[in-house]
């Protein structure tokens, strides 16, 4: 049986370790901070009214996909991971992203890589409209073992003050539409590289093939989709209560990051088909149940709580721009 502990990963321990952090935080909170740490972004007002534009932020990393891109010797779509990982985050809070900075960190500098790893950033950028306007790039011996690095991330965007999503819409009998992912995103890779351990050693993770022809090692290299484009015209219909992002920590506990208390919800994890790359994760390490809806998407990349009434119209417009959505599940007392 594998589990996150098991690959590295203590989610408890973290989980102790974010409240201090949170704590520390607060402590600097003024009157244009208008979130409380956890949302899936920070807001910080540049005014007072309604129309007044709001700032959000939000930094990330890629995690151990990192690790498992110099172990199969394929870093060209890491940038693009980052990038989309951001957008995302924001996009849940109703912005649109501005600028983006990132954050480059290598044992050794290697300037092919480096250069590889910007190109992938700067295409996801150019694509999506966001500047890449700076960040850093250091080099670090001792730290990061010979052929390692990391990769992070911070993004900006705004959203007007009277348009912010940040879950107070939220109603019981809302309903949850999952939209589909196309893979593990960034998510979940600790648990994964235990998983295919040998594998990953003896090269065999390119050879292996999923139903649909794609290797394994491509399946699980597939960059983190972006949701920019599908969720856009969207923001400004009042039917959508909320967004969330299916990051670490899953379904429930992200979706619940933007479910006022003391409101629930409830998710039907039979109500759709679990894509293949996760029942093989699954199988392989014999991965109990709840770890694997503690730590992977499933599938389910974002959720969108909105009123019942319209749920039929907003999954329509998201099916008419080629997106997979499923109900999955409701908001309750």
């Amino acid at each position: 049986m594998t589990d996150y502990a098991s690959s590295g990963v203590h989610l408890d321990e973290a989980a102790a370790a974010k409240k201090r952090i949170a704590d520390a935080a607060r402590s600097t909170f003024g009157p244009r901070v208008l979130t409380d740490v956890g949302h899936f972004g920070g807001f910080f007002a540049l005014g007072d009214g309604p129309e007044a534009e709001v700032l959000v932020a939000s930094t990330d990393g890629v995690g151990t996909k990192l690790l498992l891109g110099v172990q199969l010797g394929s870093c060209g779509g890491l940038g693009r991971d980052l990038v989309h990982h951001c957008i995302n985050d924001i996009l849940m809070c109703g912005a649109l992203p501005l600028f983006f900075l990132d954050y480059m960190a290598f044992g050794r500098l290697d300037p092919d890589l480096a250069a590889e790893l910007a190109e992938s950033l700067a295409a996801a950028c150019r694509e999506h409209g966001v500047a890449l306007i700076g960040g850093e790039t250091a080099e670090m011996p001792g730290l990061y073992a010979p052929g390692h690095f990391d990769l992070a991330g911070t993004i900006v965007g705004t959203v007007r003050r009277d348009r912010v999503l940040d879950g107070s819409r939220v109603r019981e009998g809302d309903v949850l539409l999952g939209l589909a992912s196309n893979g593990l995103h960034t998510n979940g890779y600790s648990l994964v590289r235990c998983v295919f351990a040998g594998e990953i050693s003896d090269g065999s993770l390119k050879s292996l093939q999923l139903s649909d022809g794609r290797s394994l090692a491509d399946a699980l290299l597939e960059p983190h989709r972006c949701y920019l484009s599908s969720l856009h015209a969207l923001l400004d219909n009042p039917a959508l209560h909320a967004l969330a992002h299916v990051t670490g920590g899953g379904l429930e506990e992200n979706t619940s990051r933007v479910i006022p208390r003391p409101l629930r919800i409830e998710i039907n994890y039979q109500s759709w088909e679990r894509p293949e790359i996760f029942r093989l994760i699954q199988e392989k390490g014999g991965v109990p149940e709840a770890e694997m809806r503690r730590v992977l998407n499933l599938g389910i990349g974002v959720v969108a709580v909105v009123e019942r009434a319209h749920a039929d119209e907003i999954a329509g417009e998201l099916r008419a721009r080629g997106k997979q959505v499923t109900l999955i599940g409701r908001v309750t007392a």
